[in-house]
């Protein structure tokens, strides 16, 4: 059970829906019998705010937990895919259907494969969402040397596309490379920064019910290769829509990325 907007969002939808039924079933009746014919019958502000919101509250809750969710990218962890300012939906279905607030699996629909992006609570802090690429999937080998990634015994090769300078939040500039990872069935593009050392992991493999992940932006992101495994359970949804962007260093909306979908 994780207490988030989630947890509290159900927990206004069903005191509010209690309010109304509780107030229909036994204290309307008696106010009816009790207030004299043909004067206005005068219900409690409430039941008033209670029968208002119940209808809204009941379908953002119910959009929320099935359908989708929106969420904002907080770090440049999954450049060149995704900005800082980034606000997604993420599909709640993909997966398969769960209950609000307890996160309980009721409907198996899917299983996450390579190449999706994830939104997860992170493992180590369950109140914090993470979003990362999966990478291997239970049952994988996964190592990663001199920046590259090893998936089965194999390194995924990557194709060089062009040489860019990216700025972080606070204002440093960074020479990297934007190249074109050859995830199997799922190729999609990544950052490399050559001027850092490079990070290096031994072969593990991916247990049932886990997930390695790893943010695009390989060099500037925390995942699967400091932290270990995604648990199933932990997984939110998968992302697949680009709704809004806002770029903080401009003070302006990112026009151009409105609409996109997110299928890199």
């Amino acid at each position: 059970m994780y207490t988030d907007f989630s947890s509290l969002l159900a927990g206004a939808t069903l005191i509010s829906g209690l309010i109304w039924a509780v107030d229909s079933a036994v204290f309307k009746p008696r106010r009816i019998r009790a207030t004299p014919q043909g004067e206005e019958i005068h219900e409690p502000k409430l039941v008033e705010y209670a029968r208002s919101f119940f209808p809204i509250l009941l379908i953002v809750c119910v959009l929320r937990s099935f359908i989708a969710e929106p969420f904002r990218i907080p770090s440049g962890s999954m450049k060149p895919t995704l900005l800082e300012g980034d606000f997604i939906l993420v599909n709640k279905f993909t997966y398969g259907v769960r209950l609000p607030v307890f996160g309980t699996k009721i409907i198996k629909v899917g299983e996450p494969k390579r190449g999706d992006i994830l939104v997860f609570r992170f493992p180590n802090d369950t109140s914090i969402d993470f979003i990362k690429r999966v990478i291997g999937v239970p049952g994988d080998k996964i190592s990663y040397k001199d920046k590259v990634v090893y998936l089965n015994g194999k390194p995924l090769e990557q194709e060089f596309l062009s040489s860019v300078y990216d700025t972080d939040v606070v204002g440093h500039s960074y020479a990297l490379k934007h190249n074109k990872e050859i995830l199997p069935d799922h190729p999609h593009s990544v950052y490399v920064d050559t001027s850092r050392p490079a990070l290096s992991m031994d072969e593990i493999t991916v247990p049932k019910g886990m997930y390695f992940v790893m943010g695009d932006n390989r060099d500037n992101s925390e995942d699967s290769r400091s932290w270990g495994f995604v648990p199933e359970d932990l997984i939110l949804g998968k992302a697949f829509f680009i709704w809004m962007s806002w770029d903080s260093a401009s003070k302006d909306i990112r026009w151009h990325r409105i609409g996109h979908v997110i299928n890199d």
